[in-house]
């Protein structure tokens, strides 16, 4: 709603311009029509001139229904709309994450079983051609000392033996390493090898001279040994190499797919969590959004966003059917609100109306015991403070009346100390009549705030009433202020010695009509007024208490707020 420059005003619903839609069927006025009207009719109030009304009773009534039909059919047109689409809720979209999670999980262990068995056959091929040539190698040696000592023959001709016997037990094996052509040339050299050894074994029973006494015989049989011999065992040491290649690469295979399934399975993780932290933040975003545009006073319904539904959509709906729920009761709220306004002002005014009264009866009644004997110069003294209390109670309910209008209040630079100093010389006849003292301490070249002196100083007076009413004759209340922890802020502490308020209800003072006085001493509204003042002052109020240890009442005023304004509604 447009107001004065350098005034800020919330929309009210009772008053006339205050509406919730921007078009209606009829198209009689439009919103900034009605604003206009509004604009003026604020013009008419200042000048004491007639409102002029926009409508009749019957128009108005006419033009809010027709208004509240059009946008029950809007709700209506978006329930069914959220309702229609697709359903994909956030739990199948974990479900399904997790799934896929799950069956690439068992992909990779099934890769790296298979892989594993691998290596684990290819260790036993390792072990294979390893005893293998193991044995060829046994049995060359055993031939070198048999030509060399004629010793080991024996010895040779086993190992040759057991070599054979790998070889063809595990021929299997072996034809993963070589051809069938390759591996038939190995095993006819190592039966050829055999039988040489063999043979000479026989003549060496048979007492034929030995290889080294027939030069010619020995030297043809160990060419022929040797010969075979070497070829038997370069190809097992070519068997080993080829498998400790396959080896290696299985292993290098294995290490591979623990390293990609790794990466692959954070990708796949962190892309789920992107999308449905992605989809969970930003529909909180935008029903934080409707909230924030539902609580400015925009009451359009929520429309789809996505072309499916989920856990959202019922919340959606929900919110719609608030909203619905809003505005078939909002034509009662606005005849009602009047009637609670009235009842909210008239306790505020016999709150705010007691405190200055009190002092005016007080007044009176010292002057009527003590006229005679008083001076010219006191009497007259009190006089002008019956007049001043006069002034602050007609100030009292013009400033109330005002609020109630939200008129704008009036902001300046105001001086903490002297706010003080005068509230308690307006509290001076309840405090002497209290046996009370008030002991006011501030620091040097406290900066100035800015505010609304009145309302400050209600603030300032239900403290120190409240102190007052809390202490026993003979105490001491003190007021002191000093500057903020961070130097942005004004600190003014009121701390009296009384009886105090116990912890259990110590966060319960500041709730409208909570009060700890007897009946008939307070109207609880007192701290909850001082705190919605400060509040808007872009203060804090807080408490600290203990019964039987006193209360402290801290009130803490930003040096600066609203510059932006040269005043504002409280």
């Amino acid at each position: 709603m447009q107001g004065k420059p350098g005034h800020f005003s919330k929309p009210s619903l009772n008053r006339p311009g205050f509406v919730l839609f921007t078009s209606h069927p009829d198209g009689e006025t439009t919103i900034n029509g009605w604003i206009e009207m509004e604009t003026e009719n604020q013009q008419r109030e200042e000048k004491g001139t007639d409102v002029k009304n926009p409508k009749t009773d019957k128009e108005s009534s006419d033009f809010t229904m027709k208004n509240l039909y059009g946008h029950m059919e809007d709700i209506q047109k978006a329930q069914q709309t959220l309702m229609a689409r697709y359903h994909f809720s956030v739990r199948r979209q974990i479900y399904i994450g997790n799934v896929v999670v799950f069956l690439f999980a068992a992909l990779i262990a099934v890769i790296l079983i298979l892989n594993n068995e691998q290596v684990q056959t290819r260790l036993e091929f390792l072990e294979f051609v390893n005893d293998f040539s193991s044995e060829i190698q046994q049995a060359r040696r055993y031939e070198k000392n048999y030509f060399l000592y004629g010793t080991n023959l024996d010895d040779a001709i086993e190992n040759i033996h057991l070599a054979n016997l790998i070889f063809t037990k595990e021929s299997e094996t072996f034809s993963e390493l070589q051809d069938q052509v390759t591996r038939q040339e190995i095993l006819k050299k190592i039966n050829a090898y055999e039988a040489l050894l063999g043979e000479l074994l026989q003549n060496q029973k048979a007492d034929v001279p030995l290889p080294m006494n027939t030069p010619h015989a020995s030297k043809e049989i160990e060419t022929r040994l040797r010969g075979y011999g070497q070829d038997i065992l370069a190809s097992a040491q070519s068997m080993m190499t080829v498998e400790k290649r396959a080896l290696e690469r299985a292993l290098k295979r294995s290490r591979d797919i623990h390293i990609y399934s790794i990466i692959v399975l954070l990708v796949i993780l962190a892309l789920n969590s992107y999308l449905l932290v992605g989809r969970i933040y930003s529909t909180l975003n935008r029903f934080a959004s409707y909230a924030q545009r539902i609580a400015s006073g925009d009451f359009r319904p929520i429309l789809p966003k996505r072309k499916f539904r989920d856990e959202f959509t019922d919340l959606a709906v929900a919110i719609n059917e608030m909203i619905k729920e809003i505005d078939t009761r909002e034509a009662v709220l606005i005849q009602t609100h009047k009637m609670r306004a009235v009842g909210t002002l008239t306790a505020g005014v016999a709150h705010e109306l007691n405190n200055p009264l009190n002092n005016i009866m007080l007044t009176v009644h010292m002057l009527m015991e003590d006229y005679h004997d008083m001076p010219d110069d006191e009497r007259m003294e009190m006089l002008e403070d019956v007049i001043k209390e006069t002034d602050r109670s007609r100030k009292i309910i013009r400033n109330l009346l005002d609020f109630a209008r939200e008129s704008s209040s009036a902001m300046e630079s105001v001086d903490l100390e002297e706010l003080l100093k005068g509230t308690v010389h307006l509290l001076e006849n309840q405090i002497r009549l209290s046996g009370i003292s008030i002991e006011i301490q501030f620091t040097d070249d406290l900066p100035r705030i800015h505010g609304d002196a009145q309302k400050l100083q209600q603030v300032f007076v239900n403290l120190l009433l409240n102190a007052i009413d809390a202490s026993s004759k003979g105490q001491k209340i003190q007021v002191m202020g000093c500057l903020g922890e961070k130097g942005d802020s004004v600190k003014v502490n009121v701390v009296d010695y009384g009886h105090g308020i116990p912890k259990h209800i110590l966060s319960s003072v500041f709730d409208p009509f909570f009060t700890t006085k007897p009946k008939g001493r307070g109207t609880g509204l007192g701290l909850s007024v001082s705190q919605g003042i400060v509040a808007k002052h872009g203060g804090t109020i807080k408490a600290k208490s203990d019964k039987g240890s006193g209360s402290c009442f801290t009130v803490i005023l930003p040096v600066i707020t609203f510059p932006e304004f040269e005043s504002f509604h409280l």
